[in-house]
């Protein structure tokens, strides 16, 4: 039943222990189809239930099953398979919901609607069972479906198996597996077959209780728990186990037949996971964790990228000074091109070097054919590399011997050329294929023999990745934007990054004798190693620039795409005025159902006509009602009434989540007309009609003389001054007639011949004859004056005043309106005495009439345009919304159906232990600053609370205090809705149903009847537009249950709290909140997972909930037991797993626990899910993408530059990801998925640990990998929070960059780099890994740039290399590219092209300065070292683990040690490190002596350096307050010093958490660690290359002065090691020993130091030098050291580099913390980066100091001091 339907809950709590019998259902009652239930009143829905009754006559029942009389095809599948009951009960409602909606989109109709088309059944069986139809076809196997007749059986057969599999799910081929020998020892037993083996009938391989489960599900279950926990976790090798992908692909081959079998034999090595044992291994690929992958997967890429780079310096090293296209003609550029052959074949060598090395494990004796043709592309890679080779030799041979060009020399190169165009043949015939896309697609998708002979060279037979293609239309698109892309990143890069650095090559390399190097030499005497450091960074810019131009190209490709959208056209509210007057026809055309035309075998002139008026009308309201005024919804219009209840709906909903007032809603609203016989139907909303009624006076004051039809036509004109001038008349009439006036009183009478008489002057044309128009200002300011005080609402209002304002605007209309004018005297002879006139006749309103005093309002602002009027709504967020909706009737979507014809969805929402409704506590708990997250919110949001406290109490102001007494839940949810909870989700997702509610009332009443109820449809807060016509229309208007059946068979909401069940046993208070949820949400339900104690151990269910307002209880609907735990890999993926058998529909939209959704957005839901039936290029879309809004970018400065970026990735950057890249992916919720499609195919994420981290993805790679598409949407939208806090962002960014990391090395990203076509993989490329790939890069360049202008510097080469001025515009080139994408030039380009296609150019302009001087820079700066940090990391050793971010408000002051904890490794160490190599570049380099040259050469390098300290502190709440950063020190050493490991967790011991930062290491391969030493030996050139400048050096330049500067690394070792023991030895009980120790240490040092100062060259200066030279080379043994943990505590030396660690964190927190106590001491500090922080805050009237100082006495005076 519905709300309104319901009887109220009673005082008592409720019980919350779930009960569970036959009389409980989730939607529809199945076991009690005599109930009168609305959902039973639908013929469609019997018709499902007898499809399943009737079945197939003659089901054969064995001996053993029971089945009642009235069973049907489920219960005889479940008896007979041994299936579940609750699982046959969930898949029964799940059937007859799908073919009764299914049934309901017939069209046309059919005859006999009490019977299942055969069409529905047939349909939906293709659709579910296409993917196992499609497996069969690739093994060679025939399927098991046989004819039409068992559709139903085949249908309810799969989804049974699907609904109980659990973690199987997650393999699509193993359910197909399963469901295929089901199905044919089904069709057996249905033909009565013999078994040859007993000579009986055949019997299922398994039944009875549970059998399912126990003999299928939980053998397969049991293997992948224990490849799990052979995983240790996921730190373990994939090479070790096998996850959820390996296991699946195992069905991929012929060998699960000949091996499993059927029934399964649990002796196949399938079941063996003991790695020492024979087992099925790895599946179709390995993955490895190396860098090198990114080669493999995208060789195409690097392929063009090295041979272009190659051609370029051929084709300038012959004369830079020449245009390439004039050295292309010179006969050595063209030999020497050649040579890129060689370096092709090579490439192509290492391609298949690397697949050995990478998937040699592969090959087994059922693989040798794999292992054959590894070793035979490795061969023949090598045959062409020797043939170029030997041609390429022999041409310069022939040359030479020729001394020039001859005959025999163009012999061999037409040789040449003739091998190169063997080798290049398979090249081509895949672009000819490309622009031949049948063929292609042919080989790809037949199931052929020789089609696999053919293409087996190419790439292994593979389930998946077959048939990427695209349309002609699509291909052409995306393949001219990256031609264009392509074209302008070579020109570039010839000219201003490889051209300028030709000539200083040849310098060095010609010259390289007359430099002098300052120390002695590691390498041979040439100059090689130097030009390789000068071209390093140099190169590497070069392969990561074609991101740069990727995102200029894309952000002018999105906002054209955009602008062709219609996105932007409405902006503001003064645009929505000007164009609100086509809304109606918009909103009719968009969101009203058109009926639709009945198909018939002959398409008539009618329909035809129909159509094409269609499509025109369409193109009108596209392009046209923006200009040229189409046929234009006039206020009489019978079909404005339905805009009016559409926009009313929207305008009570804002009220209700506070954003507007109540003096707002009634300035928005459109009510309906009350008075009858007006001429007004429909009125606008009051904002629509600021000042025109005064311009309406104005105009008859001036046209008073020309006609009544001269001044109409003017007035009428503008249809909003002419529908105010209608309104007027008749509110002030009816004002006067029927409200204020008592009946039967002669001055009734009076004024009824007085309007009369205006009637019938206006009837006849002569107004402006018979009244003088010059009269109306003063008749217009005296009815101001009366409704003045009418308006006041209190019941001692001054009837005398009304009275005499009365009188006297009746003597001036008669006196001085008329013409003639009247006099006094004329009323006196008529008997009208105006002193006595209106004297008892007065009858004032009751102060409780709220339509009146609603009326009365709207008339005031009608007559004095107050300026509010311009100014409304005045939130902010309100203004966006609504234009945004309106902008958005005007973009191209799909015709709405009616809500019958709608096709049925779901939303499913994870939910784990977060918020769901915050807690009094958490509400009112202050910091350290005095100020609770309630103050917080109510200061951010001044206006929404002011709105609140008005609607909690209209009449009187309330306070916090009486609220928290009185309405504590209200002002709990009022913060909780403006927080990242649960219960914001679920009010935006349960919009959907109230839609639907509305929706449904309005389609099925028609026009006529809205019209005739128009009297009694008065728009207030109390009554809906739904109850009012259910109160007023009959029945029969009513049709067939369409008061609450329909929307919940149309839509479901199921919330997955995988730890509800926990939460209620420990009487969490989230427990009781969600119960809270569920009694305020009818169609809300709560899947969890139940864990239950037994004797025989612990059983697990999944188990869904609702709230029944019957019995008043939580009531269980479903139990489905499970194999085991349900987390076996990524706790989301598993939670969204278990809960998705409790969805419904055929579609289902994901919704993570952070996001909201919009009345008005909902509207077009239905509009949406049409998309489904459209198709784009060749494909219809299986996952429909939508825009985001970001709702969390008002919080803080930070929380708007998160924002941003977040937006302009979800709208520009998805926009052209879906056209014209056809790449785009799922990246996260809210997309709208196909659900049957992913169903069948893996579900709607990927779960392996931890592979899959980012999840989400893994949906979109599966489904462009199973031939689905992608489409993006952006005439809705849903709200989404993002992270607040620094410390909050930087931890969901390294979890997305972890994440990349990790799907770098998965099949999936190998397969479609391999499988698309290499445009469409450039955009795979460079819109996935790519991106985090090249940001490393930047960082990597930085890096290579300073360590060799470092190397230059101390070798005293850099006169010679900085002397030349292209390798100074060459290196400048690169440091600006680095420079632009440091800044965030990828985020904030795509941002400001965004801006300005929505906002304005001039917006966008002041929004980009304002960011800039918030340090948007720094904070982007920053958010490249996390993300090249944790992407390198992930990669180089593992480690990605899902990292909790909390979306709580960052209203606190995060400490020292928390943000060195989180950011020590990975930015505060790397910017100490670069910051040294700065420090001793300035001070021997020789160019550095100029302060520009310095400057131009290290700025970004020391932005970068000063943004990755200092932005932590900078986005830190009182970040700069000297007090706390006291406090920070002291709370710093203390964590430091603290000693204890065992009990302790990282925040409270240093050593735990340098253990913990450690793991990665631990579980890193050979690989791993080799490259890690590689790295850290970077740190041992400090001091080979300073002590040569050491004075005690004396100049020398042998090898000798370096390895005897190790002997001070021995000393200062051996002091340490001597303090340390006598430290832990006597520093305790003997301190005065311990001390003399010391003392003895400090003296020996001193007379070292003497000594060399006596004896050799040493300098004082010498000291400060040696902490440059030798700390940098102890941190790098330090590094090293821990890579050999095992041998080190072996050897005692293990607690010797703790310690030593310990004093280095120590010296870099001191590094670190000097700056920030510099600045915190420093006056102003704070308020500058308080006023940076929140900004935003402070434009809307606040502060951050009024938070201190706003009724919080005790902080005024130290705020103050």
């Amino acid at each position: 039943m519905t709300r309104t339907q319901r009887r109220p809950p009673s005082n008592r709590s409720p019980d919350t222990h779930p009960i569970s019998d036959e009389t409980t259902y989730n939607i529809i009652p199945l076991n009690n189809l005599q109930a009168d239930h609305p959902s039973l009143r639908f013929p469609e829905v019997h018709a499902a239930i007898a499809a399943l009754k009737a079945g197939d006559p003659d089901l054969p029942i064995p001996p053993y099953i029971q089945l009642q009389s009235n069973y049907d095809l489920l219960d005889w599948l479940g008896a007979l398979f041994g299936f579940q009951h609750h699982n046959v009960l969930n898949q029964r409602e799940h059937l007859v919901l799908h073919l009764a909606n299914a049934q309901m989109r017939l069209q046309p109709l059919q005859d006999n609607i009490l019977t299942l088309d055969p069409a529905v059944l047939s349909g939906f069986r293709v659709d579910l069972l296409r993917n196992y139809t499609h497996w069969c076809s690739f093994l060679g196997h025939n399927s098991c479906i046989q004819g039409t007749s068992r559709d139903l059986l085949y249908v309810a057969l799969y989804l049974l198996i699907w609904g109980e599999a659990a973690n199987l799910r997650f393999m699509p081929e193993c359910i197909c597996y399963i469901f295929h020998h089901m199905a044919e020892e089904m069709n057996k037993i249905l033909v009565g077959s013999i078994d040859t083996n007993t000579g009986r009938l055949v019997l299922p391989t398994v039944s009875g209780e549970n059998a399912f489960l126990n003999c299928i599900v939980k053998p397969i279950y049991c293997t992948v728990k224990a490849e799990v926990a052979n995983s240790n976790n996921g730190t373990e090798p994939h090479l070790n186990w096998r996850n959820y992908d390996d296991i699946n692909e195992y069905f991929w081959s012929r060998r699960c037949f000949e091996n499993l079998k059927w029934p399964m034999e649990p002796g196949s090595d399938f079941f063996v996971t003991n790695r020492k044992r024979k087992r099925v291994g790895k599946m179709g690929f390995i993955e490895q964790r190396s860098f090198l992958n990114l080669l493999r997967c995208f060789d195409r890429l690097w392929t063009m990228l090295f041979l272009y780079l190659q051609a370029a310096i051929i084709v300038a090293w012959k004369d830079p000074n020449v245009l390439p296209w004039q050295s292309l003609k010179d006969k050595d550029v063209q030999e020497k091109l050649l040579s890129v052959f060689i370096t092709w074949s090579s490439m192509r060598f290492l391609r298949a070097l690397l697949d050995v090395m990478m998937q040699y494990k592969l090959v087994s004796r059922e693989a040798l054919w794999l292992g054959a043709r590894m070793a035979l592309k490795i061969i023949v890679s090598i045959v062409w590399i020797v043939v170029f080779a030997t041609l390429f030799a022999r041409i310069w041979s022939q040359k030479k011997k020729d001394l020039g060009v001859s005959d025999n020399y163009i012999k061999e190169v037409v040789i040449f050329i003739t091998a190169a165009l063997v080798f290049i043949l398979p090249q081509v015939l895949a672009q000819v294929l490309f622009f031949l896309p049948v063929p292609s697609c042919l080989t790809q998708t037949t199931n052929w023999r020789i089609f696999y002979l053919i293409t087996w060279w190419f790439q292994t037979k593979a389930f998946v990745g077959r048939g990427l293609r695209e349309g002609w239309m699509d291909r052409m698109k995306y393949c001219m934007f990256w031609v264009v892309v392509l074209a302008t990143k070579f020109y570039f890069s010839y000219f201003l990054q490889i051209k300028p650095m030709i000539q200083p090559t040849k310098d060095l390399l010609h010259h390289h004798s007359k430099v002098t190097s300052g120390w002695q030499h590691l390498f041979c005497k040439s100059n090689r190693f130097v030009v390789s450091l000068i071209w390093l960074p140099v190169v590497l810019i070069y392969l990561m620039d074609l991101q740069i131009w990727y995102s200029i190209y894309s952000s002018f490709v999105g906002a054209g795409v955009g602008l062709f959208s219609n996105l932007g056209e409405i902006r503001y509210m003064q645009q929505l005025r000007l164009r609100f007057q086509f809304f109606a026809g918009a909103i009719r055309y968009n969101l009203m159902p058109v009926e639709e035309l009945v198909a018939t075998s002959h398409l008539n002139i009618q329909s035809l006509w129909s159509m094409a008026r269609d499509r025109v009308h369409q193109w009108c309201l596209r392009w046209c009602c923006l200009g040229i005024p189409l046929k234009k919804i006039e206020s009489n219009q019978v079909q404005a009434y339905k805009f009016a209840a559409i926009w009313n709906e929207i305008v009570l909903n804002f009220r209700k989540e506070d954003i507007v007032s109540d003096e707002e809603v009634e300035l928005l609203e459109m009510p309906q007309d009350t008075h009858n016989g007006s001429s007004v139907r429909i009125r606008w909303p009051c904002f629509l009609l600021y000042k025109e009624l005064y311009l309406a006076v104005c105009q008859a004051k001036e046209l008073g003389d020309a006609g009544d039809e001269r001044l109409w036509h003017k007035i009428g004109k503008n249809v909003y001054r002419r529908c105010t001038v209608l309104e007027t008349y008749d509110s002030v009439k009816n004002l006067l007639l029927k409200s204020i006036l008592a009946e039967r009183t002669q001055e009734l009478s009076i004024l009824e011949n007085l309007f009369e008489e205006i009637d019938n002057s206006i009837t006849n044309h002569k107004f402006t004859n018979t009244f003088n128009m010059s009269a109306l200002p003063i008749i217009q300011e005296k009815l101001i004056t009366l409704v003045d005080l009418l308006i006041i609402k209190s019941a001692e209002k001054d009837v005398k005043k009304v009275v005499s304002t009365l009188r006297g605007l009746y003597v001036f209309v008669v006196r001085d309106f008329f013409k003639p004018k009247g006099t006094m005297e004329k009323l006196k002879q008529d008997g009208l005495d105006p002193d006595s006139l209106f004297q008892n006749a007065v009858r004032l309103p009751n102060p409780n009439d709220d339509n009146f005093f609603r009326r009365a309002r709207r008339l005031h602002s009608i007559l004095t345009s107050p300026n509010i009027l311009n100014n409304i709504p005045v939130n902010m967020e309100a203004r966006r919304r609504l234009a945004f909706f309106s902008n958005s009737l005007f973009m191209n979507m799909p015709h709405a159906p009616r809500v019958e014809k709608m096709m049925a969805f779901s939303v499913l929402t994870p939910y784990y232990n977060e918020d769901v409704v915050y807690k009094k506590e958490q509400l009112l708990t202050e910091n350290e600053d005095g100020v609770s997250i309630l103050y917080y919110l109510k200061t951010v949001y001044a206006d929404e609370w002011a709105n609140f406290l008005q609607r909690m109490s209209p009449e009187e102001l309330v306070t916090e205090e009486q609220l928290w007494t009185k309405n504590p839940n209200d002002l709990r949810l009022w913060a909780s809705y403006r927080g990242q909870t649960l219960a914001r989700t679920v009010r935006g997702m349960m919009n959907n149903y109230r839609v639907l509610q509305e929706l449904n009332s309005l389609d099925a009443v028609s026009e006529k009847d809205i019209g005739e109820g128009a009297t009694k449809f008065i728009h207030s807060r109390r009554p809906r537009l739904r109850h009012i016509l259910q109160e007023n229309l009959d029945d029969d208007t009513l049709t067939r249950g369409h008061k609450s059946g329909m929307e919940l068979m149309k839509y479901t909401y199921v919330i997955a709290c995988q730890m509800y069940g926990t939460q209620k046993a420990q009487r969490d208070p989230r427990a009781e909140d969600i119960l809270y949820l569920m009694k305020e949400n009818e169609a809300l339900r709560v899947a969890f997972v139940d864990e239950v104690s037994t004797k025989h151990g612990m059983e697990y269910y999944s188990v869904l909930v609702k709230y029944d307002w019957n019995l008043e209880k939580e009531v269980e609907i479903y139990r489905v037991r499970l194999p085991g735990p349900l987390k076996l890999g990524e706790g989301k993926p598993e939670n969204q797993n278990h809960a998705l058998i409790f969805t419904r529909g055929d579609a289902v939209q994901t919704i993570d626990m952070n996001q909201d959704n919009y009345y008005e957005d909902a509207l077009k839901m239905r509009n949406l899910l049409e998309e489904f039936k459209v198709t784009y290029g060749v494909h219809k879309p299986q996952i429909l993408g939508v825009r985001e809004h970001v709702f969390t970018g008002s919080v803080s400065s930070l929380a708007w530059f998160m924002s941003a970026q977040e937006t302009s990735f979800v709208t520009l950057g998805q926009r052209v990801l879906a056209n014209p890249l056809k790449i785009r992916f799922h990246y996260g919720h809210p997309d709208v998925f196909d659900r049957f499609w992913f169903l069948t195919r893996g579900g709607i994420s990927k779960a392996s640990r931890p592979i899959n981290l980012s999840e989400d993805i893994f949906a979109g790679f599966n489904c462009t990998l199973r031939g689905g598409n992608v489409t993006h949407h952006e005439y809705i939208q849903v709200g989404k929070g993002r992270d607040v806090g620094l410390n909050q962002v930087s931890m969901f960014e390294a979890k997305v960059a972890s994440g990349n990391g990790e799907q770098l090395l998965s099949r999936d990203v190998y397969r479609l780099g391999h499988m698309l076509d290499f445009f469409r993989m450039l955009s795979f490329f460079y819109t996935t890994v790519g991106f985090f790939f090249n940001t490393m890069m930047v960082t990597l360049a930085v890096y290579a740039f300073l360590w060799g202008q470092l190397y230059l510097a101390l070798t005293g080469m850099e006169n010679v290399v900085e002397g030349n001025s292209s390798t100074t515009n060459a290196l400048t080139t690169v440091l600006n590219q680095q420079f632009l994408v440091q800044l965030g030039l990828l985020s904030v380009l795509p941002m400001i092209f965004e801006n300005t296609l929505e906002f304005g150019f001039l917006t966008a302009l002041w929004d980009f300065i304002i960011m800039q001087l918030q340090l948007s820079s720094v904070f982007y700066t920053f958010s490249v070292g996390t993300r090249s940090h944790y992407f390198g990391r992930t990669i180089l050793h593992g480690g990605a683990k899902y990292r909790a971010t909390g979306r709580g408000f960052v209203v606190h002051h995060t400490s020292f040690a928390d943000n060195y904890r989180l950011y020590a490794r990975s930015h505060f160490i790397k910017a100490i490190e670069l910051g040294l190599i700065l420090i001793v570049y300035v001070v021997y380099s020789p160019v550095t002596k100029g302060t520009l040259a310095y400057t131009a050469l290290t700025l970004s390098s020391w932005f970068l350096v000063v943004s990755w300290i200092m932005a932590p502190f900078v986005f830190n709440p009182s970040g700069f307050d000297w007090l706390k950063t006291v406090n920070d020190y002291y709370d710093f050493m203390n964590w430091i010093q603290f000693r204890g490991i065992v009990f302790e967790n990282p925040e409270q011991s240093w050593e735990k958490w340098w253990y913990e930062e450690q793991d990665h290491l631990r579980t890193t391969g050979v690989y791993g660690k080799c490259l890690e030493i590689i790295l850290d030996l970077r740190f041992f050139y400090f001091q080979y290359g300073m002590v040569y400048k050491l004075g005690i050096a004396a100049g020398s330049k042998k090898i000798d002065a370096y390895l005897l500067s190790w002997i001070y690394m021995v000393v200062v070792l051996v002091a340490h090691l001597i303090i340390v023991y006598h430290c832990k030895k006597y520093s305790a009980r003997e301190h005065t020993y311990y001390r003399l120790i010391q003392f003895a240490v400090s003296v020996l040092g001193i007379l070292i130091i003497i000594v060399l100062m006596v004896f050799t060259q040493f300098k004082l200066l010498d000291l400060l030098t040696s902490l440059l030279v030798f700390l940098p080379t102890g941190w790098g043994v330090l590094l090293i050291a821990q890579l050999f943990r095992t041998i080190l505590e072996k050897a005692k030396l293990w607690e010797t580099v703790v310690s030593i660690a310990r004093m280095y964190d120590m010296m870099f927190g001191m590094i670190v913390l000097a700056p920030v106590a510099a600045l915190s001491w420093f006056p102003g500090s704070q308020s500058m980066q308080t006023r940076i922080l929140f900004n935003e805050a402070f434009s809307r009237g606040l502060g951050y100091a009024k938070w201190l100082l706003k009724g919080k006495p005790k902080l005024k005076q130290r705020f103050q001091d």
